[in-house]
């Protein structure tokens, strides 16, 4: 693989861990701010919002400069977004650094994916993006438990100049090992949205909302399932999630390599699975044992289908695919907030901490239903039959 993609890697893992390690620092955060835990919730939802907003619209505002130039430019917001966060002297200050960070996320993933996939041959795409996206397991893997414990022993600003930092580095890498890639010329912005009259476009991003959805949602409560219904101590939480962080880092380097082989078999054999294996870990949620091997099943299945979600709607949307792309990394985050908000209302019903493992199984295999409707309706893989061929694109 093309050394280029391991420079984009390190942009995403510098991304994610922006996006994660927040969650592990909200005591600290809010004592120095002086602000309420749920206030200082805000940044990680404002995070989130955010990220769907500029994987639109700075993908599509930057759809006619050069791609390599493009992914530089959001590298400088990313930096620019971490130090201003580390020096911020108040809450409001911190929330404007997060939201510009966090610009740079979606648009960054978006284009990035086209740049991957135009770096190998057409056999080895989603494989390319697989990469890519590794840099954001390896960040729930390793960076988010490093990031943690940084900002506990030298302080949360820390962690912020250390990102920043890496931030740095993947901007070296992107400017000395990307080629030029110039984006599509000719056409006009509207052309390019033009792209969601397509049908498929949009069955691509419903099913990347359930599917993704789906999982986040039961992960979003992991915490009290894994506490109040698998009987493991708080204290054991962040090292379990680890477990979680190795399923999405090896997840996602078997679903790319998959979604290369057969992309509509990889995605129904995926969604299938990961909604068999959210129903036995609610089932079996009882058992520790159980619970480290569904813990380990969701991040593995759930992020599996990345690569292929993403080389889906790349296949349909070949008049403005970068435009589409981060139109998907946009629905990704709109199926986290979609599946943690359904994940929160079934527990406040009083359902129980296995509720939210229930609500994303049935999720998830409404990802599964769009899917099979979607290929088989005109322009899908099956009612074509050239799936395989739309995988390579």
């Amino acid at each position: 693989m093309p050394i280029a993609l391991y420079a984009l890697a390190i942009g995403g893992f510098g991304i994610g861990l922006t996006e994660f390690v927040i969650a592990g620092l909200l005591p600290e955060v809010a004592a120095d701010f002086h602000v309420t835990e749920a206030v200082a919730g805000g940044l990680i939802s404002g995070y989130a919002l955010a990220v769907a907003v500029g994987a639109i619209a700075l993908t599509a505002a930057l759809g006619r400069v050069d791609r390599r130039h493009a992914l530089l430019g959001l590298m400088v917001l990313f930096i620019v977004g971490n130090v201003l966060s580390a020096i911020a002297p108040n809450y409001a200050l911190m929330m404007l650094g997060r939201i510009l960070a966090a610009l740079c996320h979606g648009a960054f993933f978006g284009i990035g994916s086209v740049v991957a996939a135009d770096l190998v041959p057409a056999e080895k795409k989603a494989a390319a993006i697989s990469i890519m996206f590794g840099g954001l397991t390896v960040a729930n893997v390793l960076g988010v438990p490093l990031g943690t414990f940084l900002g506990q022993a030298a302080g949360w600003r820390s962690t912020f100049w250390a990102i920043a930092v890496i931030g740095v580095l993947a901007l070296a890498g992107i400017a000395a090992l990307t080629p030029a890639t110039p984006a599509r010329s000719g056409g006009s912005l509207l052309g390019e949205f033009r792209v969601f009259a397509n049908r498929q476009v949009w069955l691509s991003i419903v099913v990347t909302i359930l599917g993704y959805g789906g999982m986040f949602g039961a992960f979003s409560y992991m915490a009290y399932t894994l506490t109040g219904v698998s009987g493991f101590s708080a204290g054991a939480v962040p090292w379990l999630l680890i477990v979680f962080g190795l399923g999405l880092f090896f997840g996602n380097i078997a679903g790319g390599r998959a979604a290369d082989r057969n992309l509509p078999v990889t995605l129904i054999v995926l969604l299938a699975g990961l909604s068999g294996v959210l129903a036995v870990f609610a089932l079996t949620a009882g058992n520790q044992i159980a619970a480290v091997a569904g813990l380990l099943l969701m991040g593995g299945f759930g992020f599996a289908t990345v690569p292929g979600l993403q080389m889906r709607i790349l296949g349909h949307a070949e008049q403005a695919p970068t435009l589409a792309s981060g139109a998907n990394i946009a629905a990704f985050n709109v199926g986290n907030a979609f599946g943690a908000w359904l994940g929160g209302l079934t527990i406040s019903v009083g359902l129980g901490y296995r509720a939210p493992l229930w609500a994303g199984a049935a999720v998830t295999v409404g990802a599964l239903l769009v899917y099979l409707l979607a290929t088989r309706l005109p322009g899908g893989e099956f009612a074509s039959r050239r799936g395989v061929a739309v995988a390579a694109h």
